[in-house]
């Protein structure tokens, strides 16, 4: 049935305003960069989803979904074994008109109705049920609050090669003087280079570097001591506390409907 169908491809010259994919995927599935004419807006109900783009990385835990601009090269990867459901908006029924990726809180309503896209007919009938169903889900989609699960990456390599060495060693606690001996920038161009280049400081990056980092810990099921030590903080309250502030919520309660 064309409804179906894991190819990306069979969703993009539909005739209704949204289609829906259904996928299953093994963790640490990767998929290449691509891009699509349709907007996306992709769902995992396990696990979680890390969305690359040029401008950098976003982290899609289960209750959470991210909204993919059309024509934005991006490539993803599995955190855990995943139920992955895509939706495809064509451009004049968009339903969010951010041009650049963002993350966003996906309801008990929301979960089900993604669900039911997913399993009817690309084409299906207008006046019917599946139709009422697809206007219910432009309603649920637009009010929903942007989550900070974001992680903006610099296009300068200087600082670029500091980012990309914290993401593979978030404990690690190198000073800004200590990588201007390594980066190829005085310690000045490092700090003027990260607001510029990122929007953050050097010291916010790196906290907001961690946190997605934590949330992908916990989308495999690693406890929270093992992720606080692993992010280098002194204890587990203190990694609860940053991750309260920075997303409403401590980090058992962050996959609760």
């Amino acid at each position: 049935m064309f409804g179906k169908s894991e190819d990306r491809d069979d969703y993009q010259q539909i005739a209704r305003p949204v289609g829906g994919m259904a996928r299953d995927l093994p963790d640490r599935f990767f998929i290449d960069y691509h891009e699509h004419i349709r907007g996306q807006l992709i769902y995992a109900s396990t696990g979680a989803i890390v969305v690359t783009t040029a401008k950098g990385n976003w982290v899609v835990p289960s209750l959470r979904a991210v909204w993919v601009p059309p024509r934005v090269r991006h490539c993803m990867q599995a955190v855990g074994a995943i139920e992955m459901r895509t939706l495809y908006f064509d451009g004049d029924h968009a339903p969010l008109r951010s041009p650049d990726c963002c993350v966003v809180s996906v309801s008990p309503l929301l979960r089900e109705l993604i669900d039911a896209v997913t399993r009817m007919p690309v084409d299906y009938a207008l006046n019917s049920r599946d139709a009422a169903v697809v206007d219910l889900l432009f309603h649920e989609i637009r009010p929903l609050s942007v989550e900070p699960l974001h992680l903006p990456m610099p296009s300068d390599e200087r600082i670029a090669r500091i980012c990309r060495w914290i993401l593979s060693n978030p404990a690690e606690e190198t000073s800004v003087a200590a990588w201007s001996k390594v980066a190829g920038a005085s310690e000045r161009t490092i700090i003027r280079l990260f607001p510029e280049q990122t929007g953050m400081t050097f010291t916010r990056w790196r906290q907001q570097a961690r946190l997605l980092v934590a949330v992908q810990m916990l989308s495999a099921q690693h406890s929270v001591t093992d992720i606080a030590s692993s992010l280098g903080y002194d204890s587990t309250s203190a990694f609860s506390a940053m991750f309260r502030k920075a997303l409403g919520c401590t980090p058992t309660e962050f996959f609760k409907p």
